[in-house]
């Protein structure tokens, strides 16, 4: 684990924690580090368990070891006081993510080594539009490579169209934030 920045962590995030406002919403020290790449790996939706998330109403996303497959994510600065609140938005005390430690390489050709997690005991499913919709503008908002984007774009879903109680929180903290820089 990459300490030394005076109390500080790495988090490398492949889901809806690409989009900043919806880390923020429980991890207000996340600041951009870089946008980063993990080699063999690959992107997979589930539920933990055969269990539809309660949140998100559909699969979440995990990553899975993949020879030849990558991953695109961001790497985020955070302070270790938020260790505690990351790992319980993960369902880390639930069993449902475990944290690992991967190397990912940035556009520039740095490797650092990071924080992310892995979802245990998963049975493959899609996710909901809604969830979708987060990972694709977060992709689009730290600038992920195009031809991942669209990978992303690509993605099937279950078609919920129920409420999604995190999706109206995550589009009122944006558009606070619009409000803000005006």
């Amino acid at each position: 684990m990459e300490q030394g920045h005076g109390g500080c962590f790495l988090y490398y995030a492949y889901g809806s924690n690409l989009l900043r406002e919806r880390l923020l919403l429980s991890n207000p020290s996340a600041m951009l580090y870089a946008a980063a790449r993990l080699q063999d790996f690959k992107l997979e939706f589930g539920h933990h368990q055969g269990r539809t998330s309660s949140v998100w109403h559909g699969g979440t996303a995990t990553i899975v070891q993949s020879p030849g497959d990558e991953v695109w994510g961001i790497v985020w600065k955070m302070n270790a006081s938020n260790l505690s609140s990351l790992d319980k938005q993960e369902g880390v005390e639930d069993g449902i993510y475990v944290p690992i430690e991967v190397t990912v390489h940035t556009q520039a050709g740095k490797v650092l080594t990071c924080r992310s997690y892995q979802m245990k005991d998963y049975v493959c499913g899609p996710p909901s539009p809604q969830y979708k919709k987060v990972i694709c503008m977060g992709a689009k908002q730290n600038g992920l490579p195009t031809d991942y984007q669209k990978k992303l774009e690509a993605i099937e879903t279950n078609n919920y169209v129920g409420p999604v109680r995190i999706m109206e929180e995550i589009e009122a903290a944006i558009k606070t934030e619009k409000i803000k820089s005006a």
